[in-house]
C-alpha cells in the first residue's frame, strides 16, 4: 500500500488507455507520454501495459507501507527518497516506511512512477486510467490508499543508467500526416501550418492543446466526425487545437493535421510557451 501524503499539482493513475469503447463516447485516455511510461516499466520487467502514476509539473509526496522497487521516468521533477537524490531511469529498492518526493522541475513535464507489479487499483473497461465520469476519481487526492501488486523482490546487477532520447525532451519538432480535411486548405494555409512556429498557450491539459498563433479559417464545419488524440482541429476562429489522450471521440471541426503517435509523447512533455513546429513524416 501507498499513501498519498501529498498528490502535487495534478497526479492521476494511468495506464495506456481504454480501446474499444469509443463508438460509446469514452475517451482513450491513458498516459500522455507512453514512451516515458514504458520506459519506467521496462526497467522494473513489469508489463507494458501496468499501470504508474502520472504527475504534472509538480510531482506528489508518497508513503511506502511495503517493501518494493520503483522506476521514475520522463521529466526530471528532482525525485528523493528520504530527502535523499535518487537517479531517474533506474530500478530503486524501497522499504516499508519510506517517504518518496520531488522538487524542482529540471526538464519536460510529465514524470511518471512504476512499482514493482503495477498499480491495483479500480479496473474498469480494461483499464485503469483515470477520467472523470468513468472511474470514481480522476486524480489523487491527500490521504489516498494505493494497492500495488506485492511481488517477489529482486536485486539488478543492471546498475547502468537506461539511456534516454534526449531529443524527446528538446525537439521542437512535431511529426504529422495529412488530417482529411488539409487538402481544403489553400495553398497559403497549408504553407503557413508547414512553415511557421507555434506557441503552447496556457489551455493545455489532459485533453487538449491549444496553440496561440491563429490560422486564418475559412472553411466550412464538417459533419461530426471520428477524431483521435493527435488530432489537429482548426475551430472557426483560427485556433489550432491538437487533441490529448483525454479528448472526445468525435468532433464538428476540420482536422487538417493528424501527429504520429510518437509526436503525442513528445508534445506531452511541452508546457505554457513551449514552441513547436510541424513536420512532415
Amino acid at each position: 500500500m501507498i499513501k498519498v501524503l501529498s498528490p502535487g499539482l495534478y497526479s492521476s493513475i494511468q495506464d495506456l488507455g481504454r480501446m474499444g469503447f469509443q463508438q460509446y463516447g469514452v475517451p482513450y485516455s491513458g498516459v500522455m507520454d507512453a514512451y516515458s511510461a514504458a520506459l519506467a516499466n521496462h526497467v522494473l520487467g513489469n508489463e507494458e501495459s501496468a499501470a504508474v502514476i502520472e504527475m504534472s509539473m509538480a510531482g506528489a509526496t508518497l508513503q511506502f507501507n511495503n517493501e518494493t522497487c520503483i522506476c521514475i521516468s520522463g521529466a526530471d521533477m528532482s525525485p528523493k527518497l528520504n530527502d535523499s537524490p535518487i537517479h531517474l531511469n533506474k530500478i530503486i529498492k524501497v522499504n516499508a516506511g519510506d517517504v518518496l518526493s520531488f522538487g524542482k522541475l529540471n526538464r519536460g513535464f510529465r514524470s511518471y512512477l512504476a512499482v514493482l507489479g503495477g498499480f491495483k487499483t479500480e479496473k474498469i473497461m480494461d483499464s485503469r486510467s483515470m477520467y472523470e465520469g468513468i472511474t470514481e476519481r480522476f486524480k489523487l487526492s491527500k490521504n489516498d490508499e494505493l494497492e500495488i501488486f506485492i511481488s517477489n523482490l529482486f536485486t539488478s546487477s543492471k546498475n547502468a543508467l537506461i539511456k534516454v532520447k534526449n531529443e524527446h525532451f528538446t525537439t521542437k519538432n512535431i511529426a504529422v500526416y495529412k488530417g482529411p480535411e488539409f487538402d481544403f486548405l489553400s495553398n497559403n494555409q497549408q504553407a503557413f501550418l508547414l512553415q511557421n512556429e507555434f506557441t503552447i498557450s496556457k489551455d493545455n491539459n489532459r485533453m487538449a492543446y491549444q496553440l496561440s498563433e491563429p490560422l486564418e479559417n475559412n472553411l466550412e464545419p464538417i459533419i461530426t466526425s471520428a477524431v483521435l488524440p493527435g488530432t489537429v482541429q482548426l475551430t472557426p476562429s483560427g485556433k489550432l487545437i491538437i487533441l490529448m489522450r483525454d479528448c472526445q471521440t468525435t468532433g464538428g471541426y476540420p482536422r487538417v493535421l493528424q501527429l504520429k503517435e510518437s509526436a503525442i509523447n513528445v508534445l506531452a512533455q511541452k508546457f505554457t510557451g513551449s514552441v513547436i513546429h510541424f513536420k512532415w513524416v
